[in-house]
């Protein structure tokens, strides 16, 4: 199970991980690793709320949210952020769905990707402004966000198919159960519930599933399926609808 971990953590994060502690896990089975994902969004959330709290006092609440999204970004090195904006580039193309999932291989940012990071990037820093002048919890708020956002995801992928014949998503997309569906949300909602108590986190962790669900049943009529873009899509707007939900 360690070895798991270490291995998701190298896989969706920037974050240094020796390489002796994921040795031997073979790229095939990188699919169990989804049961992973709320822990490893638990650990960023954690670090990005950490970043805010030190800065708040000396900077001030906006400027503290901004550094606090930018680590977030770093410590992912932009890789939703990513996927975010090539997903925006194609299906906001109104093109075929061939050329829509042409052009989200394009490494080009285009006019939908740049207006979609744009407003993604500066409502997560005006949210997090709003829920601090609230006296809302930063550090537990982004912790919760980021591991019900990465548990979310798994809704993307249980029982969808992958729209392309290769990629980075086929690992994980159409290839998890149930069972792991399940222990994945599980988790995440325990954090939320955990880290938010009164029903508020689990509250906004039902927002956000309603919303990432309808999401990935959007995408897959658009698309035909799901690709790594649209799971790192989901991730990032999961973040921002479990922030609002907080509001």
């Amino acid at each position: 199970m360690s070895k798991l971990f270490w291995a998701m953590l190298s896989f969706i994060t920037r974050l240094p991980v020796l390489r002796r502690w994921s040795q031997g896990l073979d790229f095939e089975h990188y699919s169990r690793g989804i049961i992973t994902f709320p822990l490893i969004g638990l650990l960023l959330g954690a670090i990005s709320g950490l970043v805010f709290m030190v800065l708040q006092a000396w900077c001030g609440v906006p400027l503290a949210a901004l550094f606090s999204v930018l680590v977030l970004a770093l410590m992912t090195g932009g890789f939703h952020l990513d996927g975010l904006a090539d997903t925006c580039d194609g299906v906001f193309s109104a093109r075929s769905r061939d050329r829509m999932l042409e052009i989200m291989r394009d490494s080009r940012l285009g006019t939908h990707g740049g207006l979609a990071l744009i407003f993604v990037v500066l409502a997560k820093i005006l949210v997090l402004s709003e829920l601090a002048l609230r006296g809302e919890p930063i550090l537990a708020s982004l912790a919760a966000a980021c591991a019900v956002s990465r548990g979310t995801a798994a809704l993307l992928m249980y029982r969808h198919r992958y729209a392309r014949e290769e990629g980075l998503g086929n690992v994980f997309i159409g290839k998890i159960d149930g069972r792991q569906t399940c222990v994945t949300l599980g988790l995440a909602a325990i954090f939320a519930a955990v880290l938010l108590p009164g029903m508020h986190g689990v509250a906004a962790m039902v927002v956000t599933m309603v919303a990432i669900f309808i999401l990935g049943q959007l995408l897959k009529r658009t698309l035909g399926g799901q690709t790594g873009n649209t799971l790192g899509a989901a991730i990032e707007l999961g973040e921002l609808v479990f922030l609002l939900a907080l509001l």
